[in-house]
Order: structure tokens, then C-alpha cells, then sequence
């Protein structure tokens, strides 16, 4: 498909530069076929079933934006995919004064060798000694917020705690999962009594989620790759919660996107541990999911790419002009739509 199809104006003031507090009083645009209703996030268990499930990817944001010199150069570095013990794939800004071989100096005694670069742009650096890489990370790095805010307003102590979600558990990731980053104890415990239950996966996402899609055609875009692991266990609560007639709702992309790569083309999630670059546009056919909720996307995006396939082209470019027009916030700190097949 064109990727000119999947465009859209976005006010620069509709970005979100904080989160809402508290976290469930964001508002939610629900999506159920033509309908579009105006509620918040706190609404959920009056909009969910009993025997529905909430998955969650409980991964953790780790320090990964480091700023550092080769030289006289600075060289600025946001770490994108973990490729072994001390190696990581990163993208690198002033990426050509920075040569295979060389060292960069990222302060408070973390350096790296700069090593080879992959298709997608980055370059794997290897972090020199025998400290773990997230120690290092925890000395020099920083909360590596996406560029549409980084852009705005610098990173701030609060990020710390405003861009971990409340399940974050598995360090990793490079971006936040955001569509869990709505939910408190509250809210879950008000579920529960509804009678929704959750569970958790873990997909580390990684920088690529925010790469833009430069082909003019969906199917000469290469997806980036990311790293995931679904347990037997979460795998057997999944499949019996369809198999009761309960709904799978997947609480953001990053959850959607491991789900659909585990299952067969029976709906069956089977266990799964490694990468996923699974790239879904309209023409899909779902397997494993009922419903997604999910922040608002950047246009031309993957992401936006996915929503579509779910709900509808049509549907969701109606249901974004009416979130434009009713001033919801969008993107990492926006505001969030419950989309119902």
C-alpha cells in the first residue's frame, strides 16, 4: 500500500510533553465499530467483559541515551538492540566522525569501541571492561525520552518514574511500552472486581520503533527487530481465556505485535523466545488478539500502519480527525483509544 495513505495533519500543540496525573484520568476515545465515544481511562472496567484479559509487556526502560567524545567530537548515542553481553546495536548523531575501531568516551569511565554498521543505520558499539553494561548504563546514561519531546524540552528527574510503566520488571527496553503507562493499582484492582484479569509478556522495544518509513510503499519497508519472550505458562492462561470466550486485549503495540508472532493460524499463542519483526498493515489477518488499547500515533508510522489493519484505514482516519478536533493529547504522554474489533 502507499505510505502516503496513512498521512495526517497533527497540530505541533497536540503533543504531549507530560504525562496525565493521575495516570487513569487520561481520556480514552473508544473505537467500537463506527462508534466513537469520549470516556477515560478509568472507564475501562464499565467498558470491558467479564473473562476478558489485559496483556501487558512488562519491560523496563534502562538509561540507554548517552552523549559522549571521539576526540574533539561529541558523539551522542541512543542504544537500540542488545546483540550479547557487551554489545549493542545504537544510533549514533555526528555518526561520521566516529570510525570503525575507534573509541568513544562516554564519561564516568565508560568507553566503547565503535564497530560495524547494520542496515538500519546503527553501529554496534562494544563496551570495554568486565562491569555489567547496565551498571555502566545506570553511571553515564539517561532516560532516553522520544525525539518529538527530546525535542521540546529537556530530560528531567521526573521522566524517571513518568516513563516506566507500573509493570516495568525486565531491563531492556530503549522505549517505553506507553499504553500501560495509563494504568495504576487502583485501576487494576477495579478491573480485577469487573472481572478482568491481566498478564504480562515481555518485548524489549527497541529505538527502530521511532524510525520513520521512508519507502513510498509498504512493502519495500524493512521492518526493525526486537526481542521477546512469552512463557508456556502466561502462553496456557492466554489460550484458556479464548478457549472461555473471554477477549484478548493487548495493552499497546509492542504486546499486540509478540502475540500476533507466537500464534499459528489456529489462534493458538504457543511459546516463544527471540526476535519478532513482524510488520502489520491492512490486508492482516489477526490471530490472537480481540482488542488493542493503545496511545495516539505519529503519522506514516508502523504504528498507525497497525491500528489500520485492526479497525479500518476509514475508521481510524475518522476516529483521528475527531481526537485532533476534540484536542486529545497524542503520542508517549497522550492520551489513549480502545480499539474493539
Amino acid at each position: 500500500m502507499r505510505v502516503d495513505l496513512f498521512d495526517f495533519e497533527l497540530p505541533p500543540e497536540r503533543i504531549a510533553l507530560r504525562p496525565a496525573s493521575p495516570r487513569d484520568s487520561a481520556r480514552l476515545l473508544a473505537v467500537r465499530g463506527d462508534t466513537l465515544e469520549d470516556r477515560s481511562v478509568s472507564d475501562l472496567p464499565s467498558l470491558l467483559r467479564a473473562g476478558d484479559m489485559l496483556v501487558f509487556n512488562d519491560t523496563r526502560v534502562i538509561p540507554a541515551q548517552l552523549e559522549g567524545r571521539r576526540g574533539e567530537a561529541r558523539i551522542g548515542a541512543t542504544l537500540h538492540k542488545r546483540e550479547g553481553p557487551r554489545a549493542w546495536h545504537a544510533f549514533l548523531r555526528n555518526a561520521k566522525r566516529a570510525r570503525t575501531g575507534e573509541r568513544i568516551d562516554f564519561g564516568s569511565g565508560v568507553t566503547a569501541l565503535v564497530g560495524p554498521k547494520a542496515a538500519d543505520g546503527s553501529v554496534l558499539l562494544g563496551f570495554e571492561g568486565e562491569e555489567p553494561v547496565e551498571l555502566l548504563l545506570e553511571r553515564a546514561g539517561r532516560m532516553p525520552l522520544p525525539p518529538y519531546i527530546a525535542a521540546k524540552r529537556p530530560t528531567d528527574e521526573r521522566d524517571a518514574d513518568d516513563y516506566q510503566t507500573m509493570f516495568a520488571r525486565e531491563k531492556g527496553a530503549v522505549a517505553a511500552p506507553t499504553a500501560a503507562l495509563h494504568f495504576t493499582p487502583q485501576l487494576l484492582d477495579a478491573l480485577a472486581a469487573a472481572g478482568v484479569a491481566h498478564e504480562t509478556l515481555t518485548l524489549h522495544v527497541g529505538a527502530g520503533t521511532f524510525l520513520p518509513v521512508k519507502a513510498e510503499d509498504t512493502a519495500d519497508h524493512a521492518m526493525h527487530s526486537e526481542w521477546g519472550r512469552i512463557t508456556p505458562e502466561a502462553a496456557a492462561r492466554f489460550n484458556d481465556v479464548r478457549a472461555q470466550g473471554g477477549r484478548l486485549i493487548a495493552v499497546g503495540t509492542t504486546s499486540l505485535r509478540l502475540l500476533e508472532s507466537a500464534a499459528g493460524e489456529d489462534g493458538l499463542v504457543r511459546p516463544f523466545q527471540g526476535d519478532t519483526a513482524i510488520f502489520i498493515t491492512p490486508g492482516y489477518t489477526f490471530r490472537a488478539i480481540d482488542g488493542l488499547l493503545t496511545n495516539f500515533h505519529l503519522p506514516r508510522s508502523t504504528l498507525f500502519m497497525l491500528v489500520s489493519a485492526l479497525m479500518g484505514l476509514e475508521t481510524m482516519q475518522r476516529a483521528y480527525a475527531h481526537a485532533i478536533r476534540e484536542d486529545y493529547r497524542f503520542y508517549s504522554y497522550g492520551d489513549a483509544s480502545l480499539l474493539l474489533r
